[in-house]
């Protein structure tokens, strides 16, 4: 194994006995301070490749070693130098604060070590008004903060975050990334989860795409983003939606259409030719009597890359 190569997966299978493999040949390496996005929708293999990696579920073939340990005997070994936050909720009958020292007594940190990171961690995860709280009295979002606080309560090599910013609110989601981003510095390697493709881009090196069990596609962020460089998104609204709106833009050809979720927000048509597809926007809004209000064009982002790749394997 490459000496800086935390991770190494060379063509993993799983299954959980239906016949259908969650993960389906999957192949892949993390590096040193990294930090790793693993995307994909629900059911794509995201959590079951977090349990392989963790010695929760045991692999049907291939390999895969982690810190050097394969996952199938090493298991002891391998979890004294990782932090896994899952996304399932925990379920603790402690206060907060008790439930910060249980982790720390379990990591065998002295007492006033222990002490000393419950506070860090109450504040910067804002739970000092919570901390004599039972951990059932707290909102989903307070309960996503402890489960993650509980990680750095000890020091690892390599984090599995599945999903950590559930639930919480855009400031502390950001803080907790860039808490995340600063502890890269100083070698921690992260493999990350996430829906949030925003929140992907702010914070990946690199990223993998996962969809019924097969990677997709897997490099740096800048490298995904160029390797669809031919495409870009214009945004556009009219005066009015309707049938008159969705055939108008059905008829412009080489184009993904995505309607407007909320109400004021624009349609998307996602292409390789922008310039052509403005154009006749502007033609056939005018000769169909509707006003077209407003009109954009965007480079790609790592959600039509997401998409792209995802739509590719299911045509």
């Amino acid at each position: 194994m490459d000496s800086d190569r935390v991770v190494d997966v060379e063509d993993l299978r799983f299954t959980y006995g239906s016949g259908r493999y969650a993960l389906d040949g999957i192949s892949f390496g993390i590096s040193k301070g990294e930090v790793f996005g693993f995307l994909g929708r629900n059911g794509a293999g995201k959590t079951t490749t977090i349990k392989v990696l963790t010695t929760l579920a045991r692999p049907a073939s291939g390999k895969a070693t982690v810190l050097g340990h394969d996952v199938r005997h090493g298991g002891k070994a391998l979890r004294s130098k990782i932090g896994v936050v899952l996304q399932e909720e925990s379920f603790d009958f402690t206060t907060v604060e008790k439930s910060l020292d249980i982790y720390g007594v379990m990591w065998r940190i002295q007492k006033k070590e222990r002490e000393r990171k419950i506070e860090e961690l109450l504040s910067f995860f804002e739970l000092e008004d919570a901390r004599k709280k039972r951990m059932w009295d707290l909102s989903g979002g307070q309960k996503r903060r402890v489960q993650v606080a509980r990680e750095f309560m000890h020091d690892m090599e390599l984090l599995f975050l599945d999903e950590p910013t559930v639930g919480l609110d855009t400031i502390t989601r950001r803080k907790i990334l860039d808490m995340v981003n600063e502890k890269t510095k100083d070698g921690l390697t992260v493999f990350f989860t996430t829906h949030n493709l925003e929140e992907a881009d702010y914070i990946c090196d690199r990223i993998a795409i996962i969809d019924s069990g097969r990677i997709l596609a897997n490099d740096t962020v800048s490298a995904l983003k160029r390797s669809y460089s031919g495409y870009k998104t214009v945004e556009a609204s009219f005066s009015h939606d309707g049938a008159d709106v969705d055939g108008m833009l059905a008829s412009i050809p080489n184009i993904r259409i995505e309607r407007p979720v909320n109400s004021g927000e624009p349609f998307k048509l996602i292409g390789p030719e922008a310039e052509e597809t403005v154009k006749l926007i502007i033609e056939k809004s005018t000769k169909n009597g509707i006003r077209l209000e407003w009109l954009n064009i965007h480079p790609v982002t790592l959600e039509e890359v997401f998409l792209k790749a995802v739509g590719a394997a299911e045509s």
